[in-house]
């Protein structure tokens, strides 16, 4: 089936102004949309600018906005969009660097403001520092992120306040929280305990609902304000 692909295109060095550029390409139900976007590259453009390394949903790389919703282009298929164009747009909530790459640094700058590794408060042990399987799945769904940035690009507040630590920073703070090895928990609190950060969410859920891993961000977040509040362990 023949499919219409209208993808923004802006190049700040040209002085030009953004717009859409459409290209038609044979397709089946079962290409991926990145697959769409590197045939468009080799076939018609090579000069279409776009992000992309393992094509497998592991990397997070190739996150878009595909007919209004965010997500991996390696995970989305033509046989989701009955539409007959599809329009693919970069990340929202992110400076564009050309066409549907977008510049991450200050997605990453949140990330590292949350510490993300263990700060464990006794010294090492002999061995691994021990933890039940009970412990483990306080915080298991988190380990799936993959950085790739759809939650913050879909989230409203990080639309509104630029200071926001953004869904997939909290969420990363979460899995430190509750991980029984680490024992910065007052120091993390503290951190979470405001309107820039985990107090910015007022839970709309765009997050978990764009979540290529099916991480119930959103869900984690309240649980990071029940532990501020001190009615959650």
């Amino acid at each position: 089936m023949e499919k219409i692909f209208k993808i923004y295109r802006f190049d700040p060095a040209s002085g030009k102004e953004p717009f859409f550029q459409e290209y038609r390409l044979d397709t089946v139900p079962t290409d991926k949309i990145l697959d769409c976007l590197n045939r468009i590259r080799w076939e018609q453009d090579p000069g279409l600018a776009f992000r992309m390394s393992c094509g497998h949903g592991v990397c997070g790389s190739d996150g878009v906005k595909i007919n209004g919703v965010c997500g991996l282009s390696c995970q989305r298929l033509v046989r989701d969009y009955p539409e007959k164009t599809i329009t693919i747009e970069p990340l929202p909530n992110f400076n564009v660097v050309k066409d549907l790459v977008v510049d991450l640094e200050r997605f990453f700058e949140n990330h590292r403001k949350v510490k993300p590794y263990l700060i464990p408060e006794a010294p090492p042990p002999e061995k691994e520092r021990l933890q039940t399987p009970e412990e483990r799945k306080k915080f298991e769904e988190a380990i799936r992120c993959i950085l790739c940035g759809s939650c913050t690009a879909a989230c409203p507040i990080t639309a509104e306040n630029e200071d926001y630590l953004g869904p997939a920073a909290l969420l990363r703070a979460f899995r430190y929280l509750f991980d029984s090895r680490d024992g910065a928990d007052e120091e993390r609190k503290k951190m979470l305990d405001g309107k820039d950060g985990a107090w910015g969410c007022k839970v709309h859920r765009k997050c978990t609902e764009v979540c290529p891993k099916e991480i119930p961000v959103t869900k984690s977040i309240t649980h990071i304000k029940m532990k501020i509040m001190g009615k959650m362990d």
